[in-house]
């Protein structure tokens, strides 16, 4: 028996040989890989999971496009061909479908979602997947009488659908191309050929969906299950979501200073991120850009002042957070280390605080000015809140103020008021419910804050557009900047030199929501950076928190930072990448960036040559935008965020057709039949080895 087997081991290796050889072009004459898709994962708190994911070697389902009442009807009990992957356009994606299809599990393998971002005008009217109440219990009113949103539903539009746990995995076709495709695929073979007819023949258009997820059940399972390396798991399970938030004050302080600085901070902060149901396809036109594109414009406003600013009685620092999306993950932190003596400012020494939320969708020149009715119960905290928005008005803005009985919107500010009784105020669009209808999905793009281009304009022309909406933000960020000044100590009388720059909000605007790969940003970025010039528009999702890398977002706010507040200095490249060992004493105050654009004064072309580039010194920095349950190994208190993402291995998207069952069963039999007979075969042949090849003997050889 033994040289039976060895009888088959040439021709085993030459099948494996022909595997390995040719495996790759039989996998693509069969397949045919969906390469931009996105996929909704999996993400836990310290309660529950929420998301997506596949099963250990992805889904297949028979796709059918769904469109209407009657096709959901025939994916969930009519079709003769289950499991099915349901393919939804953009009327059906909503709660209501999504729901149906999760307690059809036995029919439904997955959820193909197609969405047309930029033809916003086929957009569902409201299309929020976020809870109508969001951040809900970490905020600053859970055991008051403004909890829970009582007072004012912020978010109408929300379905909540986002935080709802799905067994199956659901993708997001992203490119036009290979949704004609899969469309086209799906009309050539899974429709009815006679109209009298329900029957299909197959061959029929199937796919194949890869998530499956590392984590599950909750932040607590999770984490233990991360700490536990040994042999039997030796990879992380999820990693818990964050950053690093962008800091820079007007006028310079030593960070390795803790506790109260000399002067008192005004602080103007903004969000820098948002989410969606997809990973990682998240844009955040109104919900976060506005705001933040808004804030920078007015540093570079009150910078520009030079000494003018630096000698003011109040110092300002521009504050942008990471991670608010998530139950305010970069506020919490923020608030956390100054409690705890790890920052250079003390919650004593912040003397108001402004934000900036959604302004995008402005009604006219009007701007809300919305203050917490609990921390007004004092009464320099109203005189205070009064005072800031007198300041706006003197700046230039319309300010209107909503009830007084009305709390606050999702807010920063509202992390800060947990701890200490602070004037502060923030700015939105809105008086009670969002304007934004797409508030935290994947419709809060360029087109829904009505970005937008005349024909026949270059990439380069795009850029320093001075559109609508940069015009209006403009006008916002110059109200903004003047309001700070005056807060700050300014004199009235030279207010009119606080000035937004209309080219700066269109450059920043093109940038994060049209295409980051753009001039002005190859010249405020650093070589190490240069991945994040891509084609597309950014992405807001703040994404997880690790040792080697930092979201696109936070580095494109930290660059632009530097770039509008900072000065180019005379160093090179190797001291201003070192600066403490090459002399320069003050990298306690300052923060030293070598990007790679031409230095001021120079032509920008000279900025992409071999060796260009210059030293940008700033008081732009970066603090720990990650919860401190992470810190405090705390994950179910309810006093911190405690969101996190799970590990997968892959995550893929793959069209094929699929043969009807008789023809499988069939090929297999077939298969099974010849590889008997091979056996056979094989097994007569070594039986007659000695008769089949022993060598005849020469009858003429002489015998010794």
């Amino acid at each position: 028996m033994a040289a039976l087997w060895l009888s088959l081991v040439p021709p085993l290796l030459l099948l494996l040989l022909a595997a390995w050889v040719h495996g790759n072009s039989v996998e693509q004459k069969i397949y045919v890989e969906l390469k931009d898709t996105a996929a909704c994962v999996r993400l836990m708190n310290g309660t529950h999971q929420i998301g997506c994911q596949s099963s250990v070697g992805g889904d297949t389902g028979v796709l059918h496009l769904v469109s209407s009442a009657e096709d959901l009807a025939w994916v969930l009990k009519d079709g003769p061909h289950s499991p099915y992957m349901a393919l939804l356009d953009n009327y059906m994606f909503s709660r209501e479908t999504m729901m149906q299809l999760k307690v059809a599990r036995g029919r439904v393998a997955g959820v193909v979602v197609m969405l047309h971002q930029k033809a916003l005008p086929l957009a569902p009217a409201n299309f929020s997947h976020d809870l109508s109440c969001p951040n809900d219990k970490f905020g600053m009113y859970e055991d008051t009488d403004y909890a829970h949103c009582r007072r004012t539903v912020w978010n109408p539009s929300g379905t909540g659908l986002a935080l709802e746990d799905f067994g199956f995995p659901v993708f997001l076709l992203r490119d036009a191309n290979e949704t004609s495709a899969v469309l086209q695929c799906v009309r050539n073979h899974n429709v009815p050929s006679n109209e009298t007819s329900k029957k299909v023949e197959y061959p029929l258009c199937a796919i194949q969906l890869k998530s499956h997820m590392h984590g599950v059940r909750d932040t607590v399972t999770c984490m233990r299950r991360s700490h536990l390396f040994n042999n039997l798991n030796p990879e992380l399970v999820c990693d818990s979501l964050g950053d690093y938030n962008v800091l820079g004050v007007l006028q310079p302080i030593n960070q390795s200073m803790k506790g109260k600085p000399d002067k008192d901070i005004i602080i103007a902060a903004a969000r820098l991120d948002s989410r969606s149901f997809f990973w990682n396809v998240t844009s955040g036109a109104d919900s976060a850009a506005s705001g933040f594109v808004t804030l920078l414009a007015a540093a570079e406003a009150l910078a520009a002042l030079g000494n003018a600013s630096r000698s003011l009685p109040r110092n300002v620092m521009f504050l942008f957070l990471q991670g608010e999306a998530f139950d305010y993950i970069g506020s919490s932190r923020f608030v956390y280390d100054i409690m705890r003596n790890k920052s250079f400012l003390s919650l004593d020494s912040i003397h108001s605080f402004l934000e900036i939320s959604q302004v995008g969708l402005r009604d006219g020149a009007t701007v809300w000015a919305h203050s917490d009715p609990i921390s007004r119960q004092v009464p320099q905290v109203n005189e205070s809140v009064w005072s800031m928005v007198e300041a706006l008005r003197a700046g230039g803005l319309t300010v209107a103020t909503p009830d007084p009985e009305q709390p606050l919107p999702p807010s920063s500010l509202q992390r800060f008021l947990r701890h200490r009784n602070l004037s502060g105020v923030v700015l939105a669009e809105h008086r009670t419910a969002f304007y934004n209808q797409y508030y935290h999905s994947v419709y809060d793009v360029a087109p829904n804050i009505k970005l937008s281009f005349p024909e026949g304009l270059t990439p380069e022309e795009e850029l320093t557009y001075p559109s609508d909406i940069a015009k209006n933000l403009t006008e916002l960020a110059t109200g903004v900047a003047r309001a700070l000044y005056l807060q700050a100590g300014g004199d009235q009388e030279t207010i009119m030199d606080v000035q937004a720059n209309t080219t700066t909000v269109a450059r920043l605007l093109y940038t994060l929501l049209v295409r980051a790969n753009n001039s002005w940003l190859r010249s405020i970025m650093d070589k190490e950076n240069k991945g994040i010039l891509g084609r597309h528009a950014l992405s807001f999702y703040v994404g997880v928190s690790d040792n080697w890398s930092h979201n696109d977002i936070t580095q494109v706010v930290l660059h632009a930072l530097a770039n509008l507040t900072g000065t180019a200095v005379p160093l090179n490249e190797t001291a201003c990448r070192d600066p403490k060992k090459h002399g320069v004493t003050d990298e306690e105050m300052y923060k030293y960036i070598w990007v790679m654009g031409s230095p001021p004064g120079k032509g920008a072309e000279e900025g992409d040559k071999e060796g260009g580039g210059f030293c940008t010194r700033s008081t732009a920095h970066l603090s720990p935008a990650v919860s401190p349950a992470f810190e405090l190994h705390d994950f179910d208190s309810g006093e911190y965020s405690t969101w996190t993402e799970s590990r997968w291995k892959q995550l893929r998207a793959r069209l094929f057709l699929v043969a009807s069952p008789q023809l499988e069963h069939v090929t297999l039999a077939v298969g099974c039949l010849v590889l008997a007979l091979s056996l056979c075969s094989v097994y007569l042949v070594n039986s007659k080895a000695d008769v089949l090849f022993t060598p005849t003997r020469d009858a003429h050889s002489p015998a010794y």
